[in-house]
C-alpha cells in the first residue's frame, strides 16, 4: 500500500528507485581507564595528524568532483581538528578523568555539536554536524575502523543524517537521491547535495524497516512515496523525464548563444524570489535577471525591513551576477501578498485596490527606504530598478521626483551608486500598455508581465479556478497590447522584455521575437528550453 511522507527539499529533483538503508554500523564508544595519560594524549595527537592528512586527500578528490569552493568543508575540518578549545577538552578529559582517546573524543564532539545546535544563528546551526563529524572521524581512526560500503546497484539513500564527508564520497552513479531523518538547508551537505545533483529531502521520519522497499524522491513537492501505486509511478515517471530532457539540454545548451536561425540575439533571463533562487540562475545558465521579487524582504515578519537589509540582499545578488543585468522589481505587496505590519485595510476587490506603487507612492518613507538601499547596491554591480503596476505618466514623474531626491541625499552623503542606473516600469495594466508611446520616452524599459496583463485585459481573476475555462493567455488582444508595448518601446528608444508566464511559453517564442522583444525572462528551470526555441526560431517572418 502506498505511504506518503512529506518534508522539506534541498534539491528538486525526481528519483525512482529502491531504499538503502544508510547506517554507520558504529560500535558505542567505550570508556576505559588509561594510567599513562601522556602516552593517550600522545596516541591521540598521532590519531588528530593522521586524520588531518585524510582530509587533505578528500579536499583534493573534492576539488575534482564539486569545485574547490565546494571541497572547501574538508579543509574547515582540518582547522576545527586544530580548535585549542576542542583539543583542550580532549586533552583535559584524558588527563583529569584518565580515560581513553576514543571516549573522550566522542564525548567532546558530542558536547561541542550540542552547543552548536542550540546557537539562534542558522549558520551555526549547521556547524553542529561538522562537530560530528570530527569527532567520530577521530574515534574511527583511533579504533582503526574503516567503513566501506559499496552499493551494487542505483539507490535512493535513507538515513537519520549524514555527514559532509559521506556526502561527497557517495558514488553518483550508484545514488540517485538521498532522504534523512535531520539536517539543514544550510548544511554543507545540503550545499554539496545540490552541486551534485543528487534529489535530496530532510525532515523525512526514516524508518530502518523502509531498506528495499521502493519509493520515489520527489524533490519539487518534497514528498517521499514508498511502494507508489501506478498511478503515482506513471505521474511522477513523467516529472523524471523532463528533468532528464532538462539535464540534457543543459549539456548541450550551456554557454551557447540565444541567437535565432536568421541570426537575431535575445536576452534571456531568469525570474527570482530572492538570494537563494541564485544557485538555479547560475545552473541554467541564464545570461541575467529580469525579474528579482524583492517581496521575500517584507513578507513573513513583524516589521519593514531596514534599510541594510535590503542593501545587503540586493549587493550580494549584484555582486553574485558579476556585471550581468539584475533588474530589481520595488515592494509590489497587496493583492495576494500580505504584511499583516502594514496594516492594509481589507478590501473588496485587492487585486484592484491599494497594492504595488500606490502603496510606495502613498507612503514615501517605505519608498525611499528601498529606493537608497538599491541604489546603494548599484555601485556592486549592474542593477535596475523596476517600478510595477503603472498606470498613468503622472505616476512615473511622482517616482522620478522621490527617486532624484533620494539620490542627492546620497550625493550630499558622499555615497556612491551607480549614476546611470537604468529605471524602468511594468507594463501590466492595460492603462499602461495603451499608453505606452507616451511612457517610453520618460524610462529606460518596460517589462511585460503577463500574469496581471491578462488578468485585467479579460476582466478574470487568474486565481479563481472556476474560471479556467474562459482564461484565455493566448487571448488576440493580449497579443496584440503586447504588440503595441514593443513597437512604441522602440520607438520612444525603451527595450522591451517580457517577465511574465508567457515568456515561458515555447510555443509564443517564435512569435515574440518577430514582434521584436528585446529580453525574455523565465523561471530559472526554463531558460534552457526557450534557448532551445529561440534557436530553433526566426526573426524574421519567412
Amino acid at each position: 500500500m502506498e505511504e506518503k511522507y512529506t518534508g522539506k527539499s534541498i534539491f528538486k529533483g525526481v528519483a525512482i528507485g529502491r531504499i538503502m538503508i544508510y547506517g554507520k554500523k558504529e560500535q558505542p564508544v567505550k570508556r576505559e581507564k588509561i594510567e599513562d595519560t601522556d602516552a593517550e594524549v600522545r596516541r591521540y595527537e598521532a590519531a588528530k595528524e593522521k586524520a588531518i592528512a585524510d582530509l587533505g586527500e578528500l579536499y583534493e578528490d573534492a576539488v575534482k568532483k564539486v569545485g574547490k569552493d565546494n571541497a572547501e568543508i574538508f579543509n574547515v575540518h582540518a582547522m576545527l581538528l586544530q580548535d585549542d578549545d576542542f583539543n583542550d577538552s580532549i586533552h583535559n578529559m584524558i588527563e583529569s578523568q584518565k580515560v581513553n582517546a576514543e571516549y573522550a573524543a566522542a564525548v567532546t564532539g558530542e558536547n561541542f555539536s550540542k552547543m552548536f545546535a542550540e546557537m539562534d544563528d542558522d549558520y551555526f546551526k549547521a556547524r553542529s554536524a561538522d562537530m560530528k563529524d570530527i569527532a567520530e572521524r577521530l574515534v574511527k581512526v583511533l579504533s582503526g575502523r574503516e567503513d566501506k560500503t559499496v552499493f551494487d546497484q542505483p539507490v535512493i539513500i535513507a538515513a537519520d543524517d549524514l555527514m559532509p564527508s559521506e556526502t561527497v564520497q557517495l558514488d553518483k552513479d550508484k545514488v540517485i537521491a538521498f532522504v534523512t531523518r535531520y539536517g539543514s538547508s544550510n548544511s554543507h551537505t545540503a550545499i554539496l547535495a545540490r552541486t551534485m545533483n543528487i534529489p535530496a529531502l530532510i525532515n523525512i521520519p526514516v524508518d530502518p524497516s523502509w531498506d528495499g522497499q521502493m519509493a520515489i524522491v520527489d524533490g519539487h513537492t518534497g514528498t517521499l512515496y514508498l511502494d507508489p501505486e501506478a498511478s503515482t509511478l506513471a505521474e511522477e515517471q513523467k516529472k523524471l523525464d523532463q528533468d532528464l530532457e532538462q539535464r540534457r539540454l543543459l549539456q548541450e545548451l550551456k554557454g551557447k548563444p540565444n541567437v535565432t536561425l536568421d541570426g537575431r540575439e535575445i536576452n534571456l533571463f531568469a525570474n527570482i524570489g530572492g538570494p537563494k533562487d541564485l544557485v538555479s540562475v547560475l545552473q541554467n545558465d541564464a545570461g541575467g535577471i529580469g525579474l528579482f521579487r524583492s517581496e521575500f524582504l517584507y513578507i513573513g515578519r513583524d516589521e519593514l525591513p531596514t534599510e541594510e537589509e535590503q542593501f545587503q540582499a540586493y549587493k550580494q545578488v549584484a555582486e553574485t551576477m558579476a556585471g550581468r543585468l539584475v533588474v530589481i522589481r520595488t515592494l509590489d505587496i497587496g493583492a495576494d501578498k500580505k504584511a499583516d505590519y502594514l496594516h492594509l485595510e481589507p478590501e473588496a476587490n485587492p487585486a484592484l485596490g491599494f497594492r504595488a506603487i500606490r502603496i510606495c507612492l502613498t507612503r514615501p518613507e517605505i519608498f525611499r527606504t528601498q529606493l537608497r538601499a538599491l541604489f546603494r547596491a548599484s555601485a556592486f554591480g549592474n542593477i535596475a530598478i523596476m517600478y510595477p503596476m503603472i498606470t498613468s505618466l503622472e505616476e512615473i514623474r511622482q517616482i522620478r521626483e522621490i527617486a532624484d531626491s533620494v539620490k542627492k541625499e546620497l550625493d550630499d552623503a558622499g555615497v556612491p551608486y551607480k549614476k546611470d542606473i537604468q529605471q524602468g516600469i511594468m507594463i501590466e495594466t492595460p492603462a499602461a500598455a495603451i499608453m505606452t508611446d507616451v511612457l517610453a520616452p520618460e524610462v529606460d524599459f518596460f517589462s511585460i508581465g503577463t500574469n496581471d496583463l491578462t488578468q485585467y485585459t479579460l476582466a478574470m481573476d487568474r486565481q479563481n479556478d472556476k474560471l479556467d475555462a474562459f482564461y484565455q493567455p493566448h487571448h488576440p488582444a493580449i497579443l496584440r497590447l503586447i504588440q503595441t508595448t514593443i513597437e512604441n518601446g522602440h520607438k520612444g528608444g525603451a527595450w522591451v522584455g517580457i517577465c511574465g508566464e508567457l515568456g515561458a511559453d515555447t510555443t509564443l517564442t517564435e512569435t515574440f521575437i518577430q514582434m521584436g522583444v528585446d529580453e525574455l525572462s523565465v523561471s530559472p528551470a526554463m531558460v534552457l528550453p526557450v534557448r532551445e526555441a529561440i534557436r530553433k526560431s526566426h526573426a524574421k517572418r519567412v
